[in-house]
């Protein structure tokens, strides 16, 4: 009986942790190319070379997502911020807007996936 409480009080507690850490869940691709096209293609165009029709009317050309060199160099949590909190939230572009109110954070994660896919290597 000790012993099956014990085993309860674990699988309790290991609930409640799990809970606490997301789980890692894989990125809804289709569903962020959707959202890519609807609202980051204008300025990042379809391909994500940042030559979107909205791109000649910018202060600053918008990212280029083919370039691996530079996209190498930001982590997905730099992004997250910029999509989530606008270009300058991190002293890029005030011209990139935020979706803070326009994605749910796990939105944001998949638009993230989907962005890194323009860098062939």
């Amino acid at each position: 009986m000790i012993r099956l409480k014990a085993l309860a009080a674990g699988a309790a507690i290991g609930a409640v942790l799990m809970g606490a850490i997301p789980a890692s869940r894989a990125a809804d691709l289709a569903a962020a190319k959707k959202s890519y096209d609807t609202y980051c293609a204008k300025c990042h165009g379809a391909t994500g070379k940042g030559d979107g029709p909205g791109a000649a009317a910018l202060s600053k050309p918008p990212r280029d997502f083919t370039d691996c060199a530079v996209m190498s160099k930001l982590s997905d949590d730099t992004l997250f911020n910029v999509i989530k909190k606008g270009g300058a939230s991190i002293g890029a572009s005030k011209d990139m807007a935020a979706f803070a109110e326009g994605f749910e954070d796990g939105e944001i994660h998949d638009l993230v996936a989907y962005v890194r896919t323009f860098c062939k290597k």
